[in-house]
């Protein structure tokens, strides 16, 4: 006698055979409601972070020294000649030239436009150190387990010692160095095109380098190991025996298959890269004056905090949502993608 399967589980499977794997992992992600609002956190951080011109009164480093130091909601006055400095000059929103929405710092900058410009920092530091993360770790890590053997113990010893050294004060050594360069005022050669570089993104390509070229060693390993798994496969096999290269098989077979881990990995990893920046800043070792950093602007209002607790709270409180969404959004992408979670939201 054949069981009668039940009519919704019967619809339900179905419907599954008419979806791909990724509309699969879409679905479970926005049954995630948390992963949702974090995800939609981030997105609206970007939005604000491209056009932070529009929606902030002025720029990150115009300064008003009549009013430093200023509680949020605090109203003062502009002067005609300062007044065109103002984005939102001759708008409907003018009035919000004249307000200080989350307060001013010691030189009188407006905190809510250099919290909003912030975002670009802590967004560019993230975006290119995952990325530069996820290149060298991809490229290592495969090589290294679709050559195996002795090439195989080479480059995993050189993981592990790497392993074995501290990465922050690594991290700060390169940028004191960095900064040393930017200094002395060489403008000549490789030093010369750095510092000039570094000058043009506010001091910005000395953390990405820093950052970047110093945290793929547990990319590498999670790469080497997913090409473990699938370099004995029938599918690599079969490429192998219609003659194609190694790169053909690594960047046509084995990728599309590694990248996903890899991927939501990376994801996982970004509130770090954001941390990392906002420590460098704090310490004096981030971006360059008056480039807005969180970091930055926590250091320098820390001093203060009894009195004028709004100089931390604030810039305090756009990292900790940021890092939370991010840490929420990597979470939602992991059980997504990983079928043993399914369901469990």
């Amino acid at each position: 006698m054949v069981a009668e399967i039940p009519v919704e589980q019967s619809v339900d499977m179905e419907m599954r055979e008419g979806r791909s794997p990724m509309q699969d992992a879409w679905r479970e992600f926005r049954r995630n409601k948390i992963a949702v609002a974090g995800m939609v956190f981030v997105v609206a951080v970007v939005l604000m972070a491209i056009f932070a011109p529009f929606i902030t009164p002025y720029h990150y480093a115009t300064q008003n020294l009549a009013y430093t130091r200023q509680d949020p909601m605090t109203g003062y006055i502009v002067t005609t000649n300062r007044l065109p400095a103002c984005h939102w000059s001759g708008t409907f929103i003018e009035w919000g030239c004249t307000l200080f929405l989350t307060g001013s710092d010691a030189l009188g900058r407006d905190l809510f436009s250099r919290v909003i410009y912030g975002t670009r920092v802590s967004l560019a530091v993230a975006l290119v150190a995952s990325t530069v993360s996820l290149i060298i770790g991809f490229l290592y890590g495969t090589v290294s387990g679709y050559a195996g053997g002795r090439v195989d113990d080479i480059m995993m010893r050189i993981v592990d010692f790497l392993y074995a050294i501290p990465l922050l004060p690594i991290i700060i050594i390169m940028t004191v160095y960095f900064k040393a360069l930017a200094r002395r005022g060489d403008t000549t050669g490789l030093a010369g095109f750095l510092v000039s570089a570094n000058q043009t993104t506010g001091g910005l390509l000395f953390l990405f380098i820093a950052i970047g070229a110093l945290n793929w060693i547990g990319m590498a390993r999670l790469a080497r190991g997913q090409v473990l798994s699938y370099k004995e496969k029938e599918f690599v096999e079969a490429a192998q025996a219609l003659g194609a290269t190694d790169g053909q098989i690594i960047f046509k077979h084995l990728m599309p298959n590694i990248i996903g881990p890899l991927l939501i990995a990376e994801s996982l990893a970004l509130p770090g890269y954001i941390f990392l920046e906002a420590t460098l800043s704090f310490i004096g070792l981030g971006v360059d004056p008056p480039t807005p950093s969180w970091g930055a602007m926590i250091n320098e209002g820390f001093s203060g905090i009894r009195s004028k607790p709004h100089l931390v709270l604030v810039p305090g409180a756009a990292l900790a949502f940021l890092t939370l969404a991010f840490n929420f959004m990597g979470d939602g992408l992991r059980d997504a993608f990983d079928p043993r979670l399914r369901g469990k939201h």
